[in-house]
């Protein structure tokens, strides 16, 4: 076992090593470096790695120094031929807001500005400031509100004298880091849910049969409410009515002889229905379990019940900047290495211009998005690590649906996990918004709701491994889209979905088309283990098509909504959405020429959909409504017949060469090129 041992460390170093080798060969060939360091100074010449003897010369301090150096190179014409580098020493540089570039920032297309870590140095970016002065609570008033069991457990710190003064509202402000991970908010129950177990009044509202109320008012189950009756500011967050629509609220008004709450508006869009389930947050009364805190806005006291101590062993730091990085109408500069950490709200925002990169970077510990690009062409986002934000992953909007120009903005090759902490309903891992974006080769997983949204024209989704996800949603799909015959184009191909199965295993999609998409191809993927894993919610001209389904119930699902309960649609939003493209004229006639005539094509008919040459091995096959049978077509498919996988007890879906599937002309997926690579 030792020599083994001896071997993998061995081995291990040796990557490692490689890994820094890659990276100092690439300063190696830049001509032009400038250096930033905690241990500079915006005065030296940001042209040495660290201070010289004399501490005349050295780095510099600050990102925007070395920003400004590169605006004089170039006004004075003294930009190098060459590649030019702003290399960030190792280190934590705490941030009030973001670095901002702008047009003029901008390299060339065979000639990037790179900003980069130095190899071989971790380089933290926080937009957080460190919170210090910790002591015991010992103020009666508040220990008597706690639990007895940790009365000496929790401690306290003033905001105000660490001079931070901002802190935002409990549904969308400060929050508290520490051991560089977020921690919870003091709730009840600690985890899952408390139940409504009716509500005040029934006033008449229903959808699709099912009774509710508009107004915010239920009664509650136990006594566990009346401990909240001394609280400020006291919040619940629940899933009033349906199990993919959630909302924060205030707490208004606690009846516990009743055993009713009331929350402040505004009320629930879809309104309150008896069983749905919710929990209390923002409650000093509950801080009951290590990682809990609670701030007093008014005092600014902010209250913790640290995993472990002494509490600056943790690095409890709070969030203060609403962002890290801005570009403006920038192209070509790389950002490369780097962890983005601890902010308000999105770490990265890219606006407009071309060829940007974020590359090789842990994101993590925002509030809202990773990275959200809006426009412009060509950015990317690869081999970055991204995880607990409050939001979504990667946000890729661009292209022009007018005249169907891709943006080919690419995420590619990202770890992307326990994302959507907080805003937990329809914050993707991964939303493709506009035409022509590519998500490739991503590993997605432990998320509330989405692994993967797209609106629009002629994405690329491909070669992702997505699994546990959706697991705080039912009626949804690891992949979504929906509503709109405009949207069309999209290839859904060579991916690999397993483990899904929605909220208490209720059920939920692996490839949801919802309410009338069209135009949609599902390809060469493989569901293991998926409820409803190819879902057609009432659209036209989808195609299922050489895919691998195991252990799915069902495999496919066919409805015709439109024609029934969703039928309201048709002349409303689907009308509407169709009639704001130019789709009789070029270049959409001739790319979606189904579209033409659609309005005098029973457009409520689940016309043109194909189901052909898949694999179902265990779970059910087909659901297909009555009223869609005749306009779909079903052939070539094998059902319930052994296809000899390579070794399925270890997810290997590889069909050996003797597969009876490939008589009916089923294709080999490139099973070796999905995930990470």
């Amino acid at each position: 076992m030792l020599p083994f041992m001896i071997c993998l460390i061995f081995l291990i170093m040796l990557l490692l090593w490689q890994g820094v080798n890659l990276q100092a060969q690439k300063i190696a060939g830049i001509p032009t470096a400038i250096y930033v360091s905690n241990d500079g100074n915006d005065s030296w010449s940001g042209r040495l790695p660290s201070p010289n003897k004399d501490k005349t010369d050295g780095p510099f301090a600050t990102l925007e120094r070395a920003r400004d150096e590169i605006r004089k190179l170039r006004k004075y014409g003294k930009l190098p031929n060459g590649a030019i580098a702003v290399i960030v020493r190792g280190g934590t540089y705490y941030r009030n807001g973001p670095f901002e570039l702008g047009f003029e920032d901008s390299g060339a297309e065979k000639l990037p500005i790179l900003y980069m870590a130095q190899p071989g140095e971790q380089v933290r970016i926080v937009g957080g400031a460190p919170v210090k002065g910790w002591k015991q609570v010992e103020d009666e008033k508040v220990l008597s509100r706690l639990d007895e069991a940790v009365r000496g457990k929790i401690w306290q710190s003033s905001l105000k004298l660490c001079e931070i003064t901002e802190y935002g509202t409990p549904d969308s402000g400060i929050e508290l880091f520490f051991n560089d991970e977020p921690m919870i908010l003091a709730r009840y129950p600690n985890e899952g849910f408390m139940q409504i177990a009716d509500v005040v009044e029934y006033d008449g509202h229903q959808i699709h049969g099912i009774k509710g109320s508009k107004i915010g008012k239920f009664f509650y189950e136990g006594d566990r409410p009346e401990r909240w009756l001394a609280e400020k500011d006291p919040w619940v967050h629940g899933y009033w009515f349906w199990d993919w629509s959630d909302q924060r609220h205030r707490i208004a008004k606690i009846d516990p002889k009743n055993r009713i709450i009331e929350v402040a508006p505004p009320y629930h869009g879809y309104g309150y229905r008896k069983g749905q389930w919710f929990y209390a947050f923002n409650i000093l009364a509950e801080i009951d379990e290590a990682r809990e805190w609670y701030l007093d806005r008014e005092t600014g006291l902010l209250y913790f019940y640290p995993p472990f101590t002494p509490v600056e062993k943790g690095n409890p730091t709070v969030s203060v900047a609403n962002a890290l990085l801005r570009l403006n109408n920038v192209s070509y500069v790389v950002f490369d290495g780097f962890i983005f950490e601890v902010v308000r709200g999105t770490a990265i925002i890219i606006t407009n211009g071309e060829a940007c990169t974020v590359q090789n970077c842990i994101i993590r510990n925002a509030l809202g998005w990773a990275v959200q690009i809006n426009g412009g062409k060509r950015h990317s986002v690869r081999n970055c690590e991204i995880y607990a934000t409050g939001g979504g992953g990667i946000a890729l909007n661009g292209g022009d649906r007018k005249t169907l120009t891709p943006a080919q903005h690419i995420a590619e090759r990202n770890h992307i996990h326990h994302y959507a902490r907080w805003r937990r309903m329809y914050q993707p891992a991964i939303a493709l918004n506009g035409v022509g974006n590519i998500a490739r080769n991503n590993l997605i997983h432990d998320a509330p709701h989405q692994a993967i949204a797209f609106s629009g024209n002629d994405h690329i989704i491909e070669f992702n491994e997505i699994h546990n996800v959706c697991l705080e949603s039912n009626d949804a799909g690891a992949i979504y889209s929906g509503r709109d015959w405009t949207w069309r184009g999209t290839i859904i191909r060579y991916n690999f979905f397993h483990n899904i199965s929605g909220f208490k295993g209720r059920g939920c999609m692996g490839v949801y088309l919802d309410d009338m998409l069209c135009g949609t191809v599902v390809y060469g993927n493989i569901f293991y283990k998926v409820t409803r894993a190819a879902f057609i919610g009432g659209g036209r001209d989808n195609i299922v098509e050489n895919n691998i389904f195991v252990d799915c119930s069902p495999a496919v699902h066919v409805d015709a909504r439109a024609l029934g309960w969703a039928s309201y649609h048709v002349e409303t939003t689907m009308k509407q959405r169709l009639l704001a493209m130019p789709y009789k004229e070029s270049p959409w006639r001739e790319r979606y020429p189904e579209l033409v005539n659609i309005l005098a094509d029973e457009p409520a008919a689940p016309k043109g959909n194909i189901i052909r040459r898949n694999i179902c091995v265990g779970g059910r096959w087909l659901d297909i409504e009555k009223r869609a049978q005749q306009y779909v077509l079903v052939e070539d498919n094998l059902v319930g017949v052994d296809p000899l996988f390579v070794n399925p007890s270890k997810l290997d879906f590889r069909l050996l060469q003797e597969s009876p599937a490939f008589k009916f002309g089923f294709k080999p997926i490139p099973v070796e090129r999905i995930g990470l690579k």
